[in-house]
């Protein structure tokens, strides 16, 4: 069966094909009754706009990418801060009838083969995972395209964002771990080259400088492996530490697998703080005290700014409260 056209649905409802394609495309300028008549002929044949045709129109694709600076692996890993990500954005976008189009970028062969996709195909981009050496948000403020940032970009580009207050709810997870009567505080920071690893490690430093502490600083990469490991090595590096405070839930939960092996107790000989409070970290042995960063609403915010952006206004950078949770392992 051919495709009904146009043409077809105006000659079912009698009127001309300019006004059929006002009908189609939301256009104002049309009669109510008319607009009736023509989305019956429209729904009798079974007529669907062409999408591609439509495109080369408006000059819209109604396609946002949302591009993510990691390998598969890690995208698809038990991190559950990537898998908020693109279920929040990817709602808000549906609602505001827009298609999420989800690219990983977690090599230099796909960050070339991401910009070249994305001239053209769609009308926005969002970033996320964001690493200092990614060439990608200098590369994409240089196409005709609207960008924003899940999380403050690592390199010096301007670029709206939606971010956490990442600094301010380290400060508070230490100093939560100070008033609590510990004195030697060790932390397992992020990467060191994102952002949220930085502001993470910086508000820890801050805390402890204002209690004339020092810093007692392994690093992880936000994964669970590397939290075992950094906590092991900062126990070998320092036995009588008595709190560690992690950039992230999961390199908690392997904090508190070393603790456990190492046979020392939560919280009687180390208390831990996390940070995400993701689920895992209310069913922790004990139960994780953590700093709350709402990954959804920040991604539905990110959209927002996105959105805002596209129809030409103002996108200005959002940061999102951080709220301490305090549970057993403190």
């Amino acid at each position: 069966m051919r495709r009904p056209t146009l043409e077809a649905v105006a000659a079912r409802a009698g009127v001309s094909r300019a006004t059929v394609s006002r009908v189609v495309n939301g256009q104002a300028t049309v009669t109510p009754d008319i607009r009736e008549t023509v989305m019956r002929a429209v729904r009798e044949l079974g007529y669907v706009p062409n999408g591609a045709a439509r495109n080369l129109v408006t000059q819209r694709t109604n396609s946002i990418a949302l591009v993510v600076s990691e390998s598969p692996n890690r995208v698809f890993s038990d991190d559950p801060m990537f898998s908020t990500v693109i279920r929040a954005a990817s709602l808000e976008l549906e609602a505001a009838g827009r298609q999420t189009v989800l690219l990983l970028a977690g090599s230099p062969e796909s960050h070339a083969r991401v910009e070249n996709y994305i001239g053209g195909h769609v009308d926005g981009v969002m970033l996320v995972s964001s690493h200092s050496a990614d060439p990608l948000p200098g590369a994409l403020t240089r196409l005709r395209v609207p960008v924003v940032s899940y999380g403050r970009p690592a390199v010096p580009v301007e670029i709206p964002y939606a971010d956490g207050e990442n600094a301010a709810g380290a400060e508070r997870a230490v100093r939560h771990l100070l008033e609590r009567g510990r004195r030697r505080i060790a932390t397992i920071a992020g990467p060191l080259d994102m952002v949220a690893g930085q502001d993470r490690l910086a508000g820890y430093r801050d805390a402890l400088r204002e209690a004339d502490r020092r810093s007692i600083v392994a690093v992880g990469d936000f994964t669970r492996e590397s939290g075992a490991t950094a906590m092991r090595q900062l126990l070998e590096d320092d036995p009588e530490l008595d709190a560690v405070f992690t950039a992230n839930d999961l390199m908690a939960i392997g904090a508190l697998y070393a603790l456990r092996q190492a046979g020392r107790s939560v919280p009687g000989d180390v208390a831990v703080v996390g940070y995400d409070d993701i689920e895992a970290a209310r069913y922790t042995d004990p139960p994780l005290t953590t700093v709350r960063a709402s990954h959804a609403e920040q991604a539905a915010t990110m959209v927002r700014l996105l959105l805002a952006l596209m129809e030409g206004g103002p996108a200005e950078p959002v940061i999102m409260p951080a709220d301490l949770v305090v549970r057993q392992s403190t």
